[in-house]
């Protein structure tokens, strides 16, 4: 399905379901953000990752006006609603002061994956090694898009991820990175550990030569 969208890229990856506040400043955005309160209307999230635009981004709903200030400034409350792929992008969009251009949402595919155990086994061993309490529930479905924040993704890992159509892909393509990244954690707390010891008394047995 195709569509146009006022478009507000940013150098950050956000996922449908999520969450995304925001402090409205620039008046291009300004504009955008009233005309998307007033006619209740989308916009669109694409992705602006060194310099460039990669392609994918993901159409947002304003859910609340959190504040509005004196000078025209705003505070509102986001959600991502569906992944999109970028057709063209106008800047500026004709009589306005902001960015557009058509996209393409894409359909999403399996929302569920047989991979939920295993992912969240490694989320575990994660957070235990970083003395990090985190609470996310594995249940629901798209449980990697509740979680690809919470791991140690580069921005460009992020939207590698956006990018993948299926849960199970998302979901694989987490539990990787994982296998990646727990070896240098675990020796990095090996190693705190040995600077923590250094410096104490120690009972040493001794050595037969």
């Amino acid at each position: 399905m195709e569509k146009t969208l006022p478009l507000f890229p940013l150098n950050l990856i956000v996922y449908p379901g999520e969450d995304l506040n925001l402090h409205i400043f620039e008046p291009r955005y300004r504009q955008l953000i009233n005309e998307c309160l007033e006619e209740e209307k989308t916009f669109g999230i694409p992705a602006f990752i060194n310099n460039k635009l990669p392609g994918y981004g993901t159409e947002m709903h304003v859910t609340t006006l959190h504040k509005r200030y004196d000078d025209g400034r705003m505070d509102i409350k986001s959600k991502g609603l569906k992944v999109f792929r970028l057709i063209n992008f106008e800047n500026p969009v004709a009589g306005k002061l902001y960015a557009g251009g058509e996209v393409e949402l894409v359909e999403p595919g399996d929302s569920f994956s047989a991979h939920a155990d295993a992912l969240t086994q490694r989320l575990e061993r994660l957070y235990d090694l970083l003395q990090i309490e985190t609470d996310y529930d594995s249940v629901g479905e798209n449980f990697s898009y509740r979680v690809a924040h919470k791991v140690g993704l580069s921005v460009e890992q992020e939207y590698e991820l956006l990018t993948l159509e299926t849960e199970a892909e998302r979901q694989l393509f987490l539990i990787q990175h994982l296998n990646n990244v727990l070896p240098v954690v675990a020796d990095m707390e090996r190693t705190k550990q040995r600077i923590r010891m250094n410096g104490h008394f120690k009972n040493l047995d001794p050595l037969n030569f």
